[in-house]
């Protein structure tokens, strides 16, 4: 019965267009401290492009750090990518709830398993980067900065694959922790209450970045009240001082959300980010 069950709902999401998810960890999960949890919360969707060249990234959904906005941020995003043939896998990623580790080591995983299944899902090893929005753009960075090239301590983990992306895409993201330019919530809920100094230094990504981080594009509507354009300003400077190839795109219009994920502005930094890609060699 359970299996009739599970072949009953399986169909049903591939017929809303949806790919069954699988989980991201075999067994436990780890938080990072020599804890484990939530392994069944981790999860990934795969959207395999039918004409496929080769690139390839893991979508980070915003959400504060206390929810995900799977549908516009996730899987409508990894339909796009579709469209130009580019695998997208959506990444169902923990929530922190201060235990500030999980999330990052939700997207260095999946970024392992997309290089180990480089094969089966038809990926070039070398083009897997990392998307995301908001909160999930502040993953994103943190992905970008703080990676294993090779091998990993992180017990349960994919060994022999490099969580490194080979590009990183930004939008309207949580970049930084300091007073003053943070969003409130995120770090709240990132880190808990009363993080050290080391700990708001740590996940500061323009504080991290170095001449080996991956390049990075950025796109930001300059009425964005939720989080301010000044986060993806100082990546973007921080990229720039590194030397790499970079680029912020501020938007005229569009807010947090750039109006629900539709109108010009949402279409100007696909437009723009695909162009970007193919600068830099990932897309033909």
């Amino acid at each position: 019965m359970k299996s009739l069950l599970l072949a009953l709902l399986t169909t049903a999401v591939a017929a809303e267009g949806i790919p069954p998810s699988q989980p991201l960890w075999k067994g436990d999960a780890p938080e990072g401290d020599g804890k484990f949890s939530d392994s069944s919360k981790a999860k990934l969707t795969v959207y395999l492009a039918e004409k496929p060249n080769g690139a390839a990234a893991v979508i980070c959904p915003g959400g504060g750090y206390g929810g995900l906005n799977i549908g516009g941020e996730g899987h409508g995003v990894a339909t796009w990518l579709n469209a130009h043939g580019i695998t997208g896998i959506v990444l169902e990623y923990r929530l922190p709830k201060g235990r500030p580790y999980v999330p990052l080591l939700d997207a260095q995983q999946a970024i392992r398993t997309a290089r180990a299944n480089a094969t089966a899902w038809k990926i070039d090893s070398k083009k897997v980067g990392i998307i995301g929005f908001s909160c999930g753009g502040h993953l994103a960075s943190t992905a970008t900065v703080h990676f294993d090239t090779i091998e990993t301590r992180a017990p349960s983990a994919i060994t022999g694959q490099s969580s490194r992306p080979d590009f990183s895409i930004m939008i309207y993201p949580v970049i930084t922790m300091d007073e003053g330019v943070q969003h409130v919530g995120s770090k709240k809920n990132l880190m808990g209450e009363n993080p050290t100094a080391e700990l708001i230094a740590y996940f500061c990504s323009p504080k991290q970045v170095k001449d080996d981080t991956p390049p990075a594009f950025l796109a930001h509507a300059l009425d964005d009240k939720s989080v301010s354009i000044e986060n993806s300003r100082m990546f973007y400077a921080a990229q720039q001082k590194a030397g790499l190839p970079t680029r912020l795109i501020e938007l005229p219009n569009g807010g947090h959300g750039l109006n629900g994920y539709k109108g010009p502005s949402w279409d100007k930094w696909q437009a723009e980010a695909l162009l970007w890609l193919k600068e830099i060699k990932v897309l033909p």
